[in-house]
């Protein structure tokens, strides 16, 4: 055994009220949504594979492929022999952004602990309220109302006392679904859940856990703490908590930023050195007025450089000072990076530029100049 892992006793906090809100098939319906001719056959948001000699992967599909074996992940290639009949339709990132921080601003309503996952999920903290509603299931039906309303989308969303059941509950009625798991009915609700659909139960861990006769919620029950921690480790002790509904984390939602960037990806690919002191340019700006709206100010640039056969390299440069937020400093040291590390001639697929070492904008970490220096 090993002699620095502690076994505390389970602690279950039921006071609080979490809702997992996770968007339907949140880009094809976006896709759908926009030119409604999309609905009527299997929809893949990939880039063509046909078109891209089977390379990319999928971002999602709509349910009509889904029902032929398409899920997110999957190579586009597969997407294609799965289901050759699909349209597929190339991401549009700047879309989706848009749309998602229209959903975020009617979380926002209802209360500031939000926790962001993805575009198109989050967890929601409703226990304190600011609409001052007691049913957390009732919270759950007006978000779900309200975002259909003003983006003629849908989502499922998931309620429980803890992050780890919410988003549990929410994947148990998609799509459109509401679904509440109470403390009373964790055990009968864990008990028949398959071991696949614990969080972190991967591939490469299936195998070990049916091996060890271990099949759903009911078989990971019986098993001690020590056991599980002896054949997986730390996620042994993670699992041993969550098969008994105990889940802490907080809903995170003052997390810090760590960074700061912007990228784009270019077809045909940038082969001039004129081409991509433009699109440096025009990252900087957008960084720029990033950092001026978020009130940060960073210390390290990254440069972010992908060439036309999938070749990515990351550079960075970091200053003992903060650089000053400007488009005319960003551009100075991202093309100083290029031109030291950078290649034009093997064509540029993917330039972005991201400012790390963050911190906010006070006087406690600013560098002002002490004298006039006219």
């Amino acid at each position: 055994m090993d002699a620095s892992i502690e076994i505390l006793p389970i602690h279950v906090n039921t006071s609080r009220k979490i809702i997992h809100v996770d968007m339907d098939a949140f880009y094809a319906s976006i896709e759908e949504r926009e030119n409604p001719k999309l609905r009527l056959n299997p929809l893949v948001v990939a880039r063509d594979p046909r078109q891209t000699g089977g390379k990319g992967v999928v971002a999602t599909a709509n349910y009509l492929a889904r029902k032929k074996g398409v899920h997110s992940a999957m190579s586009a290639q597969k997407a294609l022999e799965l289901c050759p009949e699909a349209t597929f339709k190339t991401p549009d990132f700047t879309l989706y952004r848009k749309v998602s921080d229209q959903i975020h601003e009617i979380f926002a309503e209802y209360t500031e602990m939000i926790e962001p996952v993805a575009f198109d999920e989050a967890y929601l903290d409703v226990t304190h309220n600011k609409k001052q509603i007691e049913s957390s299931v009732e919270v759950a039906h007006q978000i779900q109302s309200e975002i259909y309303a003003k983006t003629q989308l849908t989502c499922s969303t998931g309620i429980s006392y803890n992050k780890f059941l919410a988003k549990l509950t929410s994947e148990y009625q998609k799509p459109v679904g509401v679904a509440v798991v109470l403390p009373e009915d964790v055990r009968e609700f864990l008990d028949k859940l398959p071991i696949e659909k614990f969080r972190g139960v991967g591939k490469k861990t299936v195998p070990k856990m049916h091996d060890l006769k271990i099949f759903n919620g009911q078989d990971l029950y019986k098993r001690s703490e020590l056991e599980l921690i002896h054949h997986f480790g730390r996620f042994g002790d993670v699992l041993y908590h969550h098969v008994r509904g105990s889940d802490d984390r907080p809903v995170a939602y003052q997390r810090e930023r760590k960074s700061i960037g912007k990228e784009r990806t270019y077809n045909p690919n940038l082969t001039s050195e004129l081409e991509i002191e433009d699109e440096l340019k025009l990252l900087a700006q957008k960084v720029a007025e990033t950092m001026k709206q978020k009130q940060k100010h960073g210390k390290t640039l990254v440069l972010k450089v992908r060439y036309s056969d999938f070749e990515t390299i990351t550079k960075r440069q970091t200053f003992t000072e903060f650089l000053d937020n400007s488009e005319e400093t960003y551009l100075f040291y991202a093309r100083q990076l290029f031109d030291e590390f950078g290649n034009s001639q093997r064509g540029i697929r993917l330039l972005g530029i991201t400012l790390t070492n963050l911190a906010g904008m006070n006087f406690e970490n600013m560098t002002l100049p002490l004298f006039n220096q006219d």
